[in-house]
């Protein structure tokens, strides 16, 4: 089934992405490469495909896992959940209407 990761950023976060950017990103990789990842991408914290130093709010992932605790779990391994990006991580089921 599909999961929506649906997380929010803690204040003045972008130092903190920067760094630890590339550990997230493998592992959105791997999902991928698994065929278990439908879309991921971060939140502008202003209306721009580069925010500069504005920043990001958040990120979305939404992606296939067995059940809602892989889901949890993975979301909860995740670098920016455990380096203090995310203020905040909320996993639901999703359902795709469209494409």
């Amino acid at each position: 089934m599909l999961f929506a990761i649906i997380s929010t950023d803690v204040e003045n976060s972008l130092p903190l992405r920067q760094r630890v950017r590339p550990d997230h990103l493998a592992r959105l990789k791997q999902l991928q490469e698994q065929g278990r990842l439908v879309l991921a991408g971060p939140h502008p914290a202003i209306e721009s495909d580069d925010p500069a130093e504005a920043g990001f709010t958040g990120s979305l992932v939404i992606a296939e896992f067995a059940n809602l605790a892989d889901a949890q779990a993975w979301a909860d391994a995740d670098p920016y959940a455990l380096t203090g990006v995310y203020a905040r991580v909320v996993v639901k089921p999703f359902k795709q209407v469209l494409p």
